[in-house]
This record gives structure tokens, sequence and C-alpha cells, in this order.
């Protein structure tokens, strides 16, 4: 959204990926050297954690290209996500340290608020006084900040968290039970977000494959009411999907219907599930002797 928003502003865009799965890091020699030799560049957007990564970014990394010697632009970190990684992991603080980031936030991840669109930005004055010069005059409507004041109240701070708590332990479940799924390749990004970056493979025990996940993904959404997200077609993320972490029924479920789904795509290609063909080999052998 960061790429369209700027192309509908005739804003240019310097694009650098991030280092290979499964870190995701910051390439930060490649950003410092555009930084060195582009002295047009005014912003940089980092996402932390990423999407579709779902990974960290590292924290001295970030503090090496806001402390480049010789680019004073803002980096703006978005933290959509902050809410389900480790203590310690938001950046926020740093708004009063270093007068060119901008650390956003948002009450529509970990509070389930999405529908209030509501977010909040930690920042140093003059880039505070800026955007408050920008802003519409009533770019939050009543009941929108009704919504956030209870929110953030100290009772229903605690029944976020708590919710919070009960997402991580099924993101702990869903990454110890969906390796086991045949079919289903290496978990390729991090452990810090509401979802998981998994690897679809064209045949139990095979390759990473696109073909199967876009296949997955429907069959998932067409017969079994399922959505993931195909992001096959992203930096470093051949054949995967993006799996949000539900609520312990969910995630049964899914675990339930995405084993179904491969089986039909992998019996449907004349593949079969490492235990079937194991299974099988026994049968013909047991005939045999």
């Amino acid at each position: 959204m960061y790429s369209v928003s700027a192309q509908i502003n005739a804003i240019s865009l310097v694009k650098i990926p991030l280092l290979p799965a499964p870190k995701f890091g910051l390439d930060v020699a490649a950003i410092t050297s555009a930084l060195s030799s582009d002295p047009d560049i005014k912003l940089i957007y980092l996402c932390s954690p990423g999407n579709p990564t779902g990974a960290l970014l590292n924290k001295e990394d970030i503090k090496k290209i806001l402390e480049h010697e010789t680019w004073n632009g803002v980096v703006v970190i978005d933290e959509a996500y902050i809410d389900f990684s480790a203590p310690g992991s938001s950046c926020a603080e740093w708004a009063t340290q270093y007068p060119n980031v901008a650390v956003m936030q948002t009450l529509s991840k970990g509070f389930g608020l999405a529908g209030v669109r509501l977010g909040a930005i930690f920042t140093s004055e003059p880039i505070a006084r800026l955007l408050n010069a920008l802003k519409a005059p009533y770019n939050i409507s009543s009941l929108t900040a009704q919504v956030a004041e209870r929110a953030l109240g100290k009772e229903n701070l605690e029944f976020a968290r708590a919710n919070i708590g009960k997402i991580l332990e099924q993101r702990s479940r869903l990454v110890e039970e969906i390796v086991k799924v045949p079919g289903v390749g290496r978990l390729r990004g991090g452990l810090d977000s509401n979802f998981l970056l998994v690897e679809m493979l064209d045949r139990p025990g095979g390759k990473p494959c696109n073909e199967t996940a876009l296949r997955v993904y429907e069959g998932l959404a067409e017969e079994r009411g399922v959505v993931v997200r195909f992001r096959g077609k992203e930096h470093g993320c051949e054949g995967c999907l993006r799996i949000t972490v539900g609520i312990e029924e969910e995630v049964t479920r899914f675990l339930a219907e995405i084993r179904k789904v491969l089986d039909g795509v992998f019996k449907a290609d004349g593949h079969l599930p490492a235990d079937e063909e194991e299974k099988r080999e026994v049968e013909a052998n047991e005939v045999m002797g």
C-alpha cells in the first residue's frame, strides 16, 4: 500500500529487497548505499513485524539506518502487528531519542478493532506538528474516540492482553502441528505476529510449489470456507501461504481442512502422502510374501 500511495501522489520509489528467508532481515549495506547515492530519498518505510514475513527487524540494523551520517530523512516503522511480539520489541520509545523516527501502531490487530480504523504515531515534536498541520480538522470521529478510550482502559486492556495470550498459545500449537501435515514444507517467516508463512510442496517431501499453494488456497476458500493468503509471488516466498492464527476451534478446523485439501491435490496428481505410500508398500510386500 505504501507503493500504491506513492504512485497516486507521483512519488518515485526505491525498493530494496529484504535478505533471504527465514530471517528476512534488512540489507543494511544496500540501504545505506542507496541513501548515500540518492539525496532525493526523504522517507524510509520499514515493517516490523513484516507482512507476510511475520518477522521482526533487528533493532541494531534499524539504528544503523537512523544514524546514517550523510542522510537526514525520516524513518517510518510500521508496527501494526507488534502486539504479538515479545515484550521490548517495539521501537516506540525511540521517539524520545531520535528526531527522525516515526513509529506507527494500530488498534486493528491485537485489539481486534479494525472497524474503527484508528492508529497512532509515536514521533518527535517537530514531525508531530507537521502531521497535525496536514491532517483534516476532524479526522477522528467522537464514536471512534470513545471506543478507543474504552479499549485502552485498564479492564479492557487486560481483556485484550488475555486474548492475545490465547492467540500466542494457538500460534505455538500451529507451529508444532502444521509441519506434520503431508505436503507442508518449512516455516519461512518469523514467529512475531498473528500469522505464519508456510511452504506448500509439489508432493509430500518435495519442493516448494506455487501451483500447489494456489490450489490449496482455492480449495480451502471455495470448498471449505477457510481463507488464507497466497503469497508465492512475493520476494523469497515461493510456494508460501500466509496463515492467520485463530482461536482453538478455528485452528483445529484449519488443520483438518488443509490436510484434506492437500490429500485431494496429491491424489489428483497421482501422489500420495508419505504415510499412505508406506502403508501401500507394506501391503504389497505382504501380498508378495
